[in-house]
């Protein structure tokens, strides 16, 4: 695609984001921001018994390239294991929205990925404390 197509891409996703939304019954949730420029992002996830993305959503609020970072990330992560969602990166985004568009804001533009890579890490840890007899680490997650 050339640029002007990923700016339209990017506009679509903010304009119309997909998995847009609290979800009630996620495995986890993990808040994340940007504090340089005030973007604030929550992922949701739930997981599967065979550590698939069953279903994944986001809320937030912030710049543009940001929130639609949130839409594209949560297409992306859809049925994926979570060891696939882990290994998503910076190719993959800027795939999704164009090389010169992420490389001028790539803080804004990974800001959703990061989140949900830390949401899994977070699932994880609490499924091993779990395991081991031991209650999950409360984090309280940005609010948006």
């Amino acid at each position: 695609m050339d640029r002007q197509a990923y700016v339209e891409h990017i506009i679509d996703h903010y304009q119309n984001p997909r998995n847009k939304g609290r979800m009630a019954d996620a495995s986890v949730h993990l808040g994340g921001g940007n504090p340089g420029c005030g973007d604030l992002i929550t992922m949701y996830v739930k997981v599967g018994d065979d550590d698939r993305v069953e279903a994944v959503s986001f809320e937030g609020d912030g710049c543009t390239i940001s929130q639609a970072g949130g839409s594209i990330v949560t297409e992306l992560a859809k049925g994926l294991t979570l060891d696939e969602v882990k290994e998503l990166g910076l190719t993959d985004i800027n795939d999704e929205m164009g090389e010169d568009v992420v490389k001028s804001r790539v803080r804004c533009a990974t800001l959703a990925l990061g989140t949900l890579q830390a949401a899994v890490d977070q699932f994880k840890r609490d499924r091993e404390r779990h395991e081991a007899g031991l209650p999950p680490i409360e984090l309280k997650p940005f609010e948006v």
